[in-house]
Formats: structure tokens, C-alpha cells, sequence
């Protein structure tokens, strides 16, 4: 768990010390995109367990309560109670029979037998299913990119406070020194000022790094669905300073769960088309039910049943299921023609990508030689201008460039680490 601690860069918020572990899981059992994709997917399986109405009955009941004087009904009624006698044949009864009550309890069942079109769309809602949870299964992997990318950049927001921080320090030592220089009056006072300039300057940039910290942590927040108000987060390890060089995968893998969903998705188009294929051809249920009659509520005093089968065949519907299959076929084409466009655009994402880790890679390196070589010049400027050898401006110049060149190796460290875990999402 993380433990609360009072900010060592003059935050007015409590700082949430936090590791890379502990966001990871709070993330994956937090976060909103996360809890969305699992409504998706259960969403696509309740669309799939409503499928089982395919082989299980349906069952009904109710009660009807009547009161009539339709000769017929009339009739139907004493008819279905069990209670008609010889004078009910009365034609004058017939024609006009007296108040007839009739209460009448029945339960049914339906059960399906043969439904081929049923079971292509059964095939499809589980194919749907399965590509929701392929989806949801790729959203937990890039939240967990996502996560790892804004935890570096909390690392490097603060690692730019701290050399900030540095950079403060030697520009106030520096104004401290040529202060002396000037009451002295060793140097002028355009000397004075140049640095005082330069003391702001580190201060603003100081301050905007700290704004920095600030809005990475409010992102990382964000991801995590916490409560950001008056807290701030601040990593347990350090960015590093270092890289570590591996042979990355440059080959596209069928296995990666998005594209898996695509394939899922076309397979479930392709099941509809069958299924309106079939729709054409009839199909064939069981029906039953049983019934009783009574003069009173609830009554069961008369009692029957029905069982049968049905076959249907819808011959034509008004072009009605040609139109569905149509729509059904040119859905299940488009969804082939996008999925053969997603790998081509995740190859190609994933050879710029490998481009630009060879870039990263090359950048690191340019920008740590030019980091020592800046250090080292700042470190000679500085014992030259304690002698009289060196100029303000020079100085001045040396050491933000020293700074500015450390920043940039950080930022160039940060980059290439992040595009290397893009290289492993993109070819997981």
C-alpha cells in the first residue's frame, strides 16, 4: 500500500508515494475503460444465453375471467365447462342464452425442434461473444501500457523538477559569486544582470516542471479512478538512467487478441449470412398445452389438453428475407475488407514503430555524449571564470546548456523505453 508524506518540492498537497505494481492493479480493478469493455462483453453473452431459447421450451399460464351473452361464446363456455345439456339446444337459447360465465386456467409450452437459421445465429452470437471478450482481454493490455507510460512520465516530470532544482541551485551560487565580483567592482553591472535573467529563468522553468508533476499525477489519477483533490503521487523508483538494449519482434503475430476479435467479428457475420440463407427453409416446433374450465374463480372442475407439431414455411415475405440476406452478405464483406485493413495498418504501425526504437535508441546515445560533454565544459568555464578567464555570458551559456542537455538525455531515455514497451504491445 502506499504511504502518505509531505512534499519535498513544496507541494501544498500530501504526496502518495506509489510503485509501478501497485498502479497495475489498482488500474485493472478500477479503472473506467476497463469496466466498460466488461459491460460489452456482457452484453454480447446475455445475446448469446438469449440463443438458448433455440433447444429449451418456452411455458406460459394465465387465468381468463368472462362474462358474456355471444351466442357463441356462450356456447364455447358451458361447452369447454363440461355442463351442456339438451336444453341448451334450444334454438331460443341459442340465439339469445343468458349471462355466461366462464373462468378458464391455461398452461403452454413451445418447444422448438428444428430451426436451422436459429442455429447459424446461435453460432454467431457466440462468435460475438467471444470477440467482446478479445476486446476487453486487448483493453486490459493497453490500459496497462497506458499505465506504465504515464507512471514515466510522473518519473520524468519529477526528475525535471530535480534537475531544475540542481540548475536553481548553481544559477543562485552563481548570482551569489558575481554579486561579489560586482560590489568588488571586478565586473559590471550588465554582468549582474545577465545573471539575475538567468535566475528567473531557471525559476520559471522550475516552476512549470512542478505544474508538470502536477498534471501527470492528475492523468495517472485518471487512469486509476481515484480522487485526486489536494493529493499529489509520487513514484517509488526512479526513472533510469539507462537503457537496455534488446532484439525486438518486427513480425505482425495472428495471435494478438485485437486482431483475434476482428477475425471473431468477421466469423460472426459470416454465421448470419448462413443464417438468413436458411431462413428460406421451414421449420418445425412442438406445441401443448392444458387447460381448465370452471364456473368459479380458480375453478378446475373441467379439464383438457392439446399437443401437436407445427411446420412453417414462410414462402414469401414481400423480398423481405432476400433484403436480409443482402444486407447480411455486404455486412460480412465489409468486416472481412476491415479486418484485412487493420493487420495491414497494425504491420505498418508496428515497422514505423521498430524505426523509431532504432531512432530512440540512437538518440540516447547522442544525447549522453552530449550531456558529458556539456558537464565537462560547464566544469572548465567555471574554474576559468574564478580566474578572470572567462566571460559571464560564456559561463551563463555553459550552464544551461548543461542543464538543457540533461533534460534532453532524460526525455530521450523516457522515449525510448516507452516506444519499446509499444514494440511489446504491439507484437503481444
Amino acid at each position: 500500500m502506499g504511504c502518505l508524506a509531505f512534499s519535498t518540492f513544496g507541494f501544498s498537497q500530501d504526496t502518495l508515494t506509489i510503485s509501478r505494481k501497485e498502479i497495475g492493479q489498482k488500474a485493472l480493478a478500477k479503472n473506467l475503460q476497463i469496466k466498460i469493455a466488461n459491460e460489452n462483453f456482457k452484453s454480447a453473452q446475455a445475446d448469446y444465453r438469449q440463443s438458448n431459447a433455440l433447444y429449451l421450451p418456452s411455458i406460459s399460464a394465465w387465468h381468463t375471467a368472462i362474462s358474456t351473452t355471444n351466442p357463441l361464446m356462450a356456447f364455447g363456455s358451458k361447452l369447454n365447462q363440461e355442463i351442456l345439456s339438451a336444453s341448451d339446444f334450444n334454438p331460443a337459447l341459442l340465439n339469445d342464452p343468458t349471462k355466461t360465465k366462464n373462468f378458464a386456467t391455461k398452461i403452454e409450452v413451445l418447444q422448438p425442434l428444428i430451426n436451422v437459421d436459429g442455429m447459424y445465429g446461435r453460432q454467431a452470437a457466440k462468435s460475438k461473444m467471444d470477440a467482446f471478450q478479445l476486446q476487453t482481454e486487448r483493453t486490459q493490455e493497453y490500459l496497462e501500457l497506458e499505465v506504465n507510460k504515464a507512471f514515466m512520465q510522473l518519473q520524468l516530470a519529477y526528475k525535471a523538477v530535480s534537475v531544475l532544482t540542481k540548475a536553481n541551485q548553481t544559477a543562485d551560487a552563481n548570482l551569489k559569486l558575481i554579486t561579489n565580483y560586482f560590489n568588488q567592482g571586478i565586473l559590471q553591472k550588465t554582468d549582474l544582470l545577465s545573471v539575475q535573467v538567468r535566475v528567473n529563468e531557471i525559476k520559471n522553468q522550475l516552476q512549470y516542471a512542478t505544474s508538470n508533476v502536477q498534471n501527470a499525477s492528475d492523468y495517472l489519477a485518471f487512469l486509476l479512478n481515484e480522487d485526486n483533490t489536494n493529493k499529489i503521487y509520487k513514484p517509488l523508483e526512479t526513472l533510469d538512467n539507462s537503457i537496455a538494449i534488446d532484439v525486438m519482434n518486427t513480425v505482425l503475430s495472428g495471435n494478438r487478441k485485437d486482431i483475434q476479435a476482428m477475425d471473431k467479428a468477421s466469423q460472426a457475420y459470416e454465421k448470419m449470412v448462413l443464417s438468413n440463407k436458411m431462413s428460406f427453409l421451414p421449420r418445425l416446433n412442438a406445441f401443448g398445452s392444458y387447460e381448465m374450465y370452471d364456473t368459479s374463480f380458480l375453478g378446475t372442475n373441467a379439464k383438457g389438453y392439446l399437443v401437436g407439431a407445427q411446420l412453417s414455411w414462410s414462402v414469401f415475405d414481400g423480398f423481405k428475407s432476400i433484403g436480409k440476406l443482402e444486407k447480411a452478405k455486404a455486412d460480412y464483406q465489409k468486416s472481412s475488407l476491415e479486418s484485412q485493413q487493420y493487420k495491414a495498418q497494425s504491420q505498418l504501425e508496428l515497422n514505423k514503430t521498430n524505426r523509431q526504437l532504432r531512432d530512440a535508441e540512437n538518440k540516447v546515445n547522442l544525447s549522453k555524449l552530449a550531456f558529458d560533454q556539456s558537464q565537462e565544459a560547464y566544469r572548465i568555464r567555471s574554474n576559468r571564470f574564478t580566474q578572470g578567464l572567462e566571460k559571464t555570458t560564456d559561463l551563463l551559456q555553459s550552464e544551461t546548456m548543461m542543464a538543457q542537455k540533461e533534460l534532453e538525455f532524460l526525455q530521450a531515455v523516457f522515449e525510448y523505453n516507452f516506444t519499446k514497451e509499444y514494440v511489446q504491445f504491439l507484437t503481444k
